[in-house]
């Protein structure tokens, strides 16, 4: 296969696990002499790192897809990902798809491409998920402050709405050892931040006879990187350990993001999840009890199967009364393969729509709250990127979204900022202290 002078451009959807490993693709095509362009320009090759946590996943894959063909109808289109690991046949039925890899195939992505022939009809590429079992490892790169570093895949938990166990198999990750390794060459690059990124991170190390725990405190050790973010963790899983070592580490920051989902204990039940909502308020408590200023973020699905209006309004009530700092609410989407279906009580797509935004609401006012307490205060900052020539933003250590005006020698460095008010964007002004 001859890949001198051929162009690539990925555009990947959903997680920021989908990002990492992206970027992974993206690093071995380039290694083998390929150049990578931007997804707007005229390619040889189009890779859609596709997503399928909801219906609108689906779709907004299928219209990156045809974006690719109607741009270069004689380039090779490959879809990879979620979206291709669970709906393959849905996905072949698109005139000028040539290739669709399924999770595990993803990553041998060259061996797949032996010319750059456009196929007379797709191409289909996919393991069952009982065989996908190996750990690929990753990490995003190309932003100057901060990097996603994958540290597991896959899930052991089969909750009734997800379709993640079917499109990325059982839970599974690399050693503590490898890890770190693969931590002290983002550390080479320059990167400043990492967030720990994978499928259910908690689950770390555990066929492996390690811990999360394990994890956490030997990547504290690990020079040149200014600061750690714990992506989405289980309730269950984040135990006192973790909360009380990173209360008091050199570069975890104080920001946590928990799904709780519903905070109806019924409708947890009907999820399947592993825990009752006490266990989720007493993460709360134990955060707040060691890390005042912590961030935390919540994952919630309005309008489940089975979720009554009494739920809502039990759930609604159970949030509104935690000190958390922010909602990633969505409403629920049917999922094919999925044990949902099969619960009595399908709440109507407008009224899942309304409870929705009645959570995203609460969002705002929460997330207004959080900053109003730290205004006044000095926090500090990595500044990382810039909307134009006369701003730039960053965030704080607690995940305060700021902005200042725009000094290109502060970029990609920690600096101390004065939080002195709230802008009309909802950003946060931010006064330089030292530079």
């Amino acid at each position: 296969m001859e890949n001198k002078n051929k162009r690539f451009a990925i555009f990947t959807l959903g997680c920021k696990l989908n990002f990492s490993e992206s970027s992974g693709i993206a690093r071995t095509l380039e290694g083998q002499g390929m150049t990578r362009v931007d997804f707007k320009e005229e390619a040889d090759l189009y890779i859609i790192h596709s997503c399928s946590v909801t219906e609108q996943s689906d779709k907004k894959s299928r219209n990156i897809i045809r974006q690719a063909i109607r741009r270069n109808p004689n380039a090779l289109v490959t879809v990879a990902g979620c979206y291709a690991q669970l709906k393959p046949d849905a996905i072949a039925q698109i005139k000028g798809v040539d290739l669709i890899l399924g999770t595990h195939e993803k990553y041998n992505l060259t061996s797949y491409i032996s010319n750059f022939t456009k196929r007379e009809k797709a191409e289909i590429y996919t393991s069952k998920p009982a065989h996908i079992k190996s750990f690929h490892k990753a990490y995003s790169f190309g932003d100057r402050t901060r990097t996603f570093l994958k540290v597991q895949d896959g899930c052991d938990y089969f909750c009734t709405y997800c379709t993640i166990p079917l499109a990325r198999g059982t839970s599974r990750s690399d050693t503590v050892e490898n890890t770190v390794k693969e931590a002290q060459r983002i550390a080479d690059t320059g990167v400043k931040e990492v967030i720990l990124t994978g499928v259910n991170i908690g689950d770390f190390g555990r066929k492996n006879n390690e811990s999360f725990f394990d994890l956490v405190k030997a990547l504290d050790e690990v020079e040149g990187i200014e600061r750690y973010r714990i992506s989405s963790i289980e309730p269950n899983l984040l135990k006192d350990e973790i909360i009380e070592f990173v209360a008091h580490s050199k570069r975890f920051a104080p920001h946590f993001h928990i799904p709780l989902q519903s905070g109806s204990n019924d409708v947890l039940e009907l999820m399947e999840r592993k825990y009752k909502r006490e266990v989720f308020e007493s993460r709360v408590h134990k955060i707040k009890q060691e890390l005042p200023d912590a961030f935390i973020g919540v994952d919630i699905i309005a309008g489940t199967n089975g979720e009554t209006d009494q739920f809502f309004e039990d759930s609604y009530n159970f949030i509104r009364d935690l000190d958390v700092s922010q909602l990633h609410a969505f409403p629920y989407s049917e999922r094919p393969n999925t044990k949902a279906l099969r619960i009595e009580g399908t709440v109507d797509v407008n009224e899942r729509k309304h409870r929705c935004q009645r959570l995203i609401e609460l969002s705002n006012r929460k997330l207004r709250h959080f900053y109003e307490q730290h205004i006044g205060e000095t926090r500090p900052v990595i500044f990382e990127e810039q909307q134009n020539e006369d701003i730039m933003y960053g965030f704080t250590d607690n995940y305060v979204r700021v902005e200042t005006k725009y000094n290109a020698e502060l970029l990609n460095k920690l600096v101390n900022v004065k939080l002195s008010g709230i802008l009309e964007n909802g950003h946060v002004q931010a006064e330089i202290i030292n530079a």
